[in-house]
């Protein structure tokens, strides 16, 4: 998988290479900086799962896993701009060094890289893509018309992180079963397994952002909340004893100690330990829809993400 990750980072540098250096030099920021490839990962291991051997990727694997990871990477230029970030993935985000302007053509440079690497590998592939990015889409103005909502319920939530990030962890698993030709039934279990996965993650993530450090986050612990948007952790508390409380606090912009009161009040709810609880049931389900494909590396990669993931929060807010 090292060597086919690699491979995956080469083709990203030259899937945003452009006549233009400029251009080339931004779609390229937040490549450079890093990052876990989780979706280019998941790609390649679901069609891994075809295979009786630790064998190479299929260049059809490695070009999917690539669209997606830059439908991930256009997708948090526009999230960027949007939150008025600062900083992503330990480094000056795009929009915070070059501008929103160039930031928004940057992500949209990216969105149409996928979507020509999408095509080169057929018609199902493309239509997906452009699916997923309209699934992307719901999900975040989903998530937008209700910032600062104290009201917005754990339904609508669920809602908008379906679209906003398990859909693409769907497709990744989905594309990889595709250029794979397995049977429609395994693509159909490769996708349950990413969508379910990629709720999850979503879980993981928004506890993090309430209990990791900025450095250990790549950017500022308690974005969220100074940005109004209330996540599961946060929806538990407001349901709890310290509700009244919290919804003083909440409901319009925060300065930096309300914030960090707010957070403290979360952490000392059951919040945190609601949604890992929630995390983990995912996870589960995850892991049961590889039950029907055969053994495979893939397989087995993919169930120890599964298993990682709730690990790793569990021990993060330990």
């Amino acid at each position: 998988m090292a060597d086919d990750l690699q491979r995956v980072e080469s083709a990203l540098l030259g899937a945003v290479r452009s006549d233009d250096a400029f251009l080339t030099e931004i779609a390229s920021h937040l490549i450079t900086a890093g990052g876990k490839r989780v979706r280019p990962g998941f790609c390649i291991a679901a069609a891994a799962t075809a295979l009786s051997d630790d064998g190479a990727a299929s260049e059809e694997a490695v070009i999917g896993g690539v669209a997606v990871e830059l439908v991930h990477l256009g997708s948090l230029y526009h999230d960027d701009v949007m939150d008025e970030a600062a900083v992503r993935r330990n480094v000056d985000s795009v929009n915070a060094r070059w501008g929103n302007l160039n930031a928004i053509l940057a992500g949209d440079f990216l969105l149409a890289r996928a979507s020509e690497l999408a095509a080169g590998l057929g018609v199902e592939v493309a239509g997906l893509l452009a699916a997923t990015i309209g699934r992307l889409c719901e999900g975040q103005i989903l998530e937008l018309r209700r910032a600062f909502d104290v009201d917005r319920s754990v339904e609508d939530y669920y809602r908008s992180i379906d679209g906003k990030t398990a859909s693409l962890l769907a497709s990744s698993c989905r594309i990889g079963g595709i250029v794979a030709d397995v049977p429609a039934a395994h693509v159909e279990a490769l996708a349950t397994f990413g969508h379910s996965y990629g709720m999850a993650f979503q879980l993981v993530d928004d506890v993090l952002d309430l209990v990791a450090t900025e450095e250990q986050l790549g950017k500022p612990a308690g974005h969220d909340l100074e940005e109004g948007v209330y996540t599961l952790p946060v929806l538990y508390t407001l349901a709890g004893a310290h509700g009244p409380e919290l919804r003083d606090l909440l409901g319009g912009p925060v300065d930096e100690a309300a914030r960090d009161k707010a957070i403290d009040m979360v952490r000392d709810s059951d919040g945190i330990d609601l949604t890992i609880a929630g995390a983990r049931e995912f996870a589960d389900r995850a892991r049961d829809a590889l039950c029907t494909l055969p053994d495979s590396p893939g397989t087995t990669g993919l169930a120890a993400a599964a298993d990682y993931l709730v690990t790793s929060v569990e021990a993060a807010a330990a």
